[in-house]
This record gives structure tokens, sequence and C-alpha cells, in this order.
């Protein structure tokens, strides 16, 4: 019997990592939960951010899911070691695959984050960023009106060049960074808008891509990868509005989601949460 991976996140921009796992394995079947009702988890406590993952977490442990992918930069900040150490499965989070994948890239050495104020304000960039290089220096900047102006479908135009400008100008002042990591999983979906106001010169990385290999090598190492030749028929369920979160998801995958479900996680149990 076929195992999917689970895959959470606040919202909807977990499906910017959703979509780089179904690319790089094809065979491997996912289910998708994003919070879209309580979103965004930025500006929530981490005993907020803790309760609400462990909700979703539970919902799907019981669907047998053999990996559980946090989507999301806030949750994997504040439960991603607390995860690991709790569940039997393997767990990733996006932080340390995006720290990987900027240092490959930075030539100066010298790192800017963009995430939410619980991703910038929990120091898990550069923790993550110098565990692994002490020499990297590191410039964070909470960006408050991102992820509500993702979540309202706010991807295009002069609206949404105005809320990145103005939100990127003390970032952009400072000139020195060469390498601009996307903290935040929502914010692919407005990569275009950041790269061209920060200016070709940077290298502007997301960790979608890491993370799926980082997927891919752990389920290697577990002799777990699916070998069926079935296509498999991928899950997506969100606890808010359905035709939101279905416009940005058509906007993202070439393909139309067609399976989406509306789930409301106050009458999932918790016991798990501590």
């Amino acid at each position: 019997m076929r195992k999917p991976i689970g895959v959470i996140d606040s919202g909807v921009g977990g499906l910017t990592v959703a979509g780089e796992l179904i690319r790089q394995l094809p065979k491997e079947k996912f289910i998708y939960l994003g919070d879209t009702k309580r979103c965004p988890y930025g500006p929530r406590s981490e005993k907020e951010v803790r309760k609400f993952t462990w909700q979703m977490v539970n919902h799907l442990l019981e669907r047998n899911i053999k990996m559980l992918v946090i989507a999301c930069n806030t949750a994997t900040a504040y439960t991603l070691t607390e995860l690991q150490e709790q569940l039997s499965i393997p767990v990733i989070g996006v932080i340390e695959p995006g720290a990987r994948a900027a240092i490959k890239v930075s030539q100066n050495k010298r790192i800017g984050v963009i995430g939410t104020e619980g991703t910038i304000q929990s120091g898990a960039y550069p923790s993550a960023l110098k565990t692994i290089d002490q020499t990297i220096r590191v410039n964070g900047l909470a960006c408050p009106p991102f992820v509500p102006m993702v979540e309202n479908g706010i991807l295009e135009g002069p609206e949404a060049e105005d809320i990145v400008a103005r939100t990127l100008s003390p970032l952009k002042a400072m000139n020195h960074i060469d390498t601009l990591i996307l903290g935040c999983t929502h914010y692919p979906l407005i990569k275009h808008l950041v790269q061209r106001e920060m200016g070709g010169h940077i290298q502007v990385i997301s960790s979608g891509e890491e993370t799926a290999r980082e997927a891919s090598l752990i389920l290697a190492y577990h002799r777990d990868l699916e070998a069926g030749n079935d296509i498999p028929v991928h899950e997506f369920y969100t606890t808010g509005d359905m035709e939101k979160f279905r416009l940005v998801a058509d906007r993202w995958f070439d393909d139309p989601i067609q399976f989406l479900e509306l789930v409301e996680l106050e009458h999932v149990k918790s016991s798990a949460y501590y």
C-alpha cells in the first residue's frame, strides 16, 4: 500500500514546496494541508504556532504518512526539533535547506533573509547559516505585508509592486548583501517582484528545490522511495477559503488541482501537543 508524504503550511505558500516535491518525486503521493483560516502564523506566539502545527500534524498522522515536510518557516523555527524528537517518521523543515542553498551561491558571505515576524525573531536562519559557516554575515527583515498579500492573490500589478518596494526599502538600502533568502514559502509566489526590486545582481533563493532534494535523500536512505508505476493522486486540503486557495494553486501548478477539501481543525484532537 502506498504511504503518502504529508506537507503542512500556514496557508498557500507551502504549495511552492509541494510543487517542487511533486516534480522531484513523481512517484510519491502527497497530502497537503494549508491552515489558511488562521494564517498568517508570523505575528502569533510560539505557543499558538506549536498548537496549530500539532493539530495539522495529528490530522495527517491519521492518514498514515511516512514523512512530514513542514513547508512553513515559522512552524519550522518553533516546532521542527520537537516534532523530530516525538514522531517516529522523518520530519524535515525548510530553514536548513534554504540556508545551504544560499551559502552555495553567495560570493561575499553577506546574506539577507526576509520572512515573517516569527521567523526573523526566532533567529533560526542566522543560526542555521552560522552552523555551516561562522563567517557568514546575516541581515534579516520581517515583511508582515507579504503573506496577506499572497493569500489574497495580489501577485501582480501596481499595488503589489508598491507593497514590495515599501517593505524591502530598509534591506535594499544596505547594499552589501549578494544573496537573499526568501524565508517564507509564500514569498516565491512574488519572487519576480522581489527580484525586480532588489536588482539582478542579487541571488534570490527559495528553499523548495533543496527541501525536495533532502526529502529524496532521506527516503532513499530509509529505502522508502515509492517504486510503483501508477500515477499518484495528490490530496490538497485547506482550513479556510477554498476559492482563494484554488486561485493561487492554479497559478502555481501547470495542471489544475482537482482534489480540494475544507478541514475544520478545531475539531481535530491535539493530544500529542505538549
